[in-house]
């Protein structure tokens, strides 16, 4: 039988954890050669490479619309704002592999339906202004989730989000731009504006996850610091900044239950369909299979790159200059 001192011995938390928990309470970093729980490895893995997959499957509903902006000068914003998203998608996965991930193996994972990345990127965009619709409300809900993890208790993904959330404010002033110039435009300008709105209001809103009381990891990653906010505290702060801002646009918010309650300090909003979220997540909204194909195609067309890629930077090593201690001469 087991006495109660080897309960404690078997309770008591190493030196390693005592000092991980001791960097987390002291709003500290863990940085990649530190000691950390396997839990929380795994929770990062997870999180940043989704996070990963988001910026790079996003490009391809903006991408969409190079070609076809209404102007040169739309055209190289746009084809700007494309190009942040796929050095967002590398900065990240760069991060990822500091936990031991490959990026081979995050890549395979995503074509091969194991890994999720966010559901809003599988909704079509078939107007100009659904630009101005996802740089407003896709971007402005990225804004209000990633301003936080700059100060995420693992350093390299905090550091990566700093230069990611400079970025993104200017996909969000960018979005609001097209769309206020579309309601100052003629009526049916505004009315593809107020359409474009309509279609992104509720999938941004569920960006941020399902209610707390339905987010498993939601509760572990705040304890960890990853996060420092829940979905729901994250949802309200997004829409106390959509609401003054739609007034100035012009355009109705589609929530006819949408209003803010003196008393709380809160707003108080209509039902998400949750449903339809997680449907989409499951790989069933109307775009999934088309965004992971194309995705799959591209991946599949510039294996010569990487190819290419490798093996200059294997001829470079071999081509090194050996230092004085390999006995070149100083």
């Amino acid at each position: 039988m087991t006495s109660p001192a080897d309960l404690s011995l078997v309770d008591e938390p190493s030196d390693e954890e005592r000092l991980f928990d001791e960097l987390i309470a002291n709003e500290q970093r863990i940085e990649p050669r530190d000691w950390m729980p396997d839990a929380y490895r795994r929770t990062l893995v997870r999180q940043i490479s989704q996070h990963a997959h988001s910026e790079i499957i996003g490009m391809q509903p903006e991408g969409n619309w190079i070609t076809r902006a209404p102007s040169l000068k739309r055209k190289a914003i746009l084809m700007a704002k494309v190009q942040d998203e796929a050095g967002h998608g590398l900065y990240l996965y760069s991060a990822a592999q500091t936990l031991g991930t490959t990026r081979e193996e995050m890549m395979d994972q995503l074509l091969s339906g194991k890994a999720k990345y966010s559901s809003i990127f599988n909704y079509p965009t078939p107007t100009w202004a659904d630009m101005g619709a996802i740089g407003w409300l896709v971007d402005g809900a990225a804004i209000c989730n990633q301003v936080p993890l700059c100060r995420a208790s693992y350093g390299p993904y905090g550091r990566a989000m700093v230069r990611i959330c400079k970025e993104e404010s200017f996909h969000q002033r960018q979005g609001f731009e097209i769309l206020l110039t579309l309601m100052q435009g003629t009526d049916e300008q505004r009315a593809m504006a107020q359409d474009a709105v309509d279609r992104w209001y509720w999938p941004s809103l569920a960006m941020f996850g399902p209610p707390d009381d339905q987010s498993p990891n939601s509760a572990q990653s705040m304890q960890w610091k990853i996060k420092r906010f829940s979905n729901d505290e994250l949802r309200q702060r997004f829409v106390s900044m959509l609401v003054p801002q739609a007034e100035i646009l012009g355009v109705t918010l589609p929530d006819p239950e949408l209003r803010y309650d003196e008393e709380t300090g809160r707003y108080e909003m209509g039902e998400i369909d949750w449903d339809e979220f997680f449907e989409v997540l499951r790989g069933n909204g109307p775009c999934n299979a088309e965004r992971i194909e194309r995705r799959r195609t591209a991946h599949e067309e510039g294996a010569w790159v990487r190819e290419a890629a490798a093996e200059y930077a294997r001829k470079q090593r071999s081509t090194l200059v050996p230092g004085p201690a390999e006995g070149a001469v100083a």
